[in-house]
């Protein structure tokens, strides 16, 4: 069925037909029962892109991530995707990996499809050498478009955020508060997001004359990996630290289920000889033993207020450009 069977069959116009659909007030109430009693009988449902053609929106958008088996990432996108649908959007999920080549073929991918905008979920669209965002700029000379957990200046481009340079400066600041004087700082991106909380715990250290220990690791794919790697990692930062480590505080959770099982290999008693802290608050976070204290990031408010932010900007309503959340210590048993 198309909307010229559906106006033959209600005995209308097609013009009609599309006032129904649209939702328009200037059709009387007999004839929207009468076009909706049609499309009810010959289960006629609308062509979203086809309707966008005419309306200038598919009520669809673009939602784009590296990697939908990192845990936050993949929280983020079922976020995102539930709350698009409660405004009435469809979404069109792609994971491109952390190439800019493919990155920009998923863009234009995503933009051939007709969305309204397009949503970046992670921090890691956003590169340090400006030249790489080139590609940010241009969509957003055409569409709206919103990154979740990264800053991003130009016109036309909403950024929704947790501060997550004072969330590890203060929880660095916990640990020091508490008498532990040598913490390791393990991470394995230096995106936007784990720039800023590398320098929150660096800025802490230096504030009260402590030498920072940061290590490295290597992002895996799978996540028991990263567990080994970053227990072997600890191990060997212990031995290089006089006195050893007393502390460590994480990029994500993931690390320090690491930081944890390298406790437990040194013998270690967790809090008492090594306090650990992570970072999102994911599921990880009670799954461990003892359970892991973690920094809560805001992830459901973060994309909430994106999701709202982009249905105001689609209605044609003015927003603030950056929506910045502070992140929550949880205390758990690690600490």
């Amino acid at each position: 069925m198309t909307i010229y069977d559906i106006s033959q069959k209600a005995g209308v116009s097609i013009a009609t037909v599309s006032r129904v659909l649209n939702g328009s007030d200037k059709v009387s109430p007999k004839t929207r029962k009468k076009v909706l009693d049609v499309m009810e009988k010959y289960a006629y449902t609308p062509n979203a892109f086809a309707r966008g053609l005419g309306l200038s929106t598919s009520h669809t958008v673009g939602i784009l991530c590296a990697d939908s088996s990192d845990l936050y990432l993949a929280k983020a996108v079922y976020y995102l995707e539930q709350m698009l649908r409660a405004k009435g959007y469809d979404a069109i999920l792609c994971c491109c990996g952390y190439d800019l080549e493919n990155r920009v073929k998923s863009v234009n991918l995503l933009l051939s499809k007709k969305v309204d905008s397009i949503i970046f979920v992670g921090s890691n669209f956003v590169e340090e050498n400006d030249d790489d965002n080139a590609y940010i700029r241009e969509i957003a000379s055409t569409h709206p478009v919103m990154i979740l957990n990264a800053d991003y200046i130009a016109p036309n481009v909403y950024s929704c955020l947790c501060d997550d340079y004072h969330a590890m400066y203060n929880a660095a600041e916990e640990l020091i508060s508490g008498g532990r004087r040598r913490i390791a700082y393990i991470y394995n991106s230096t995106s936007y997001s784990g720039s800023k909380k590398l320098n929150g715990y660096i800025d802490a250290m230096n504030a009260h004359g402590l030498t920072p220990i940061t290590e490295f690791i290597n992002r895996r794919y799978e996540a028991s990996d990263e567990i080994l790697e970053t227990a072997e990692h600890l191990k060997k930062l212990n031995k290089e630290t006089k006195g050893g480590l007393d502390a460590v505080l994480s990029a994500e959770d993931g690390l320090a289920l690491g930081a944890i099982k390298f406790a437990h290999r040194a013998g270690l008693s967790i809090p008492k000889d090594l306090a650990v802290i992570g970072y999102n608050n994911s599921m990880l976070a009670v799954s461990s033993e003892p359970e892991l204290t973690s920094i809560d990031n805001r992830l459901e408010l973060l994309c909430r207020q994106l999701v709202n932010n982009l249905t105001e900007i689609l209605a044609g309503s003015e927003i603030p450009r950056k929506t910045i959340y502070s992140g929550i210590l949880v205390k758990r048993g690690t600490t």
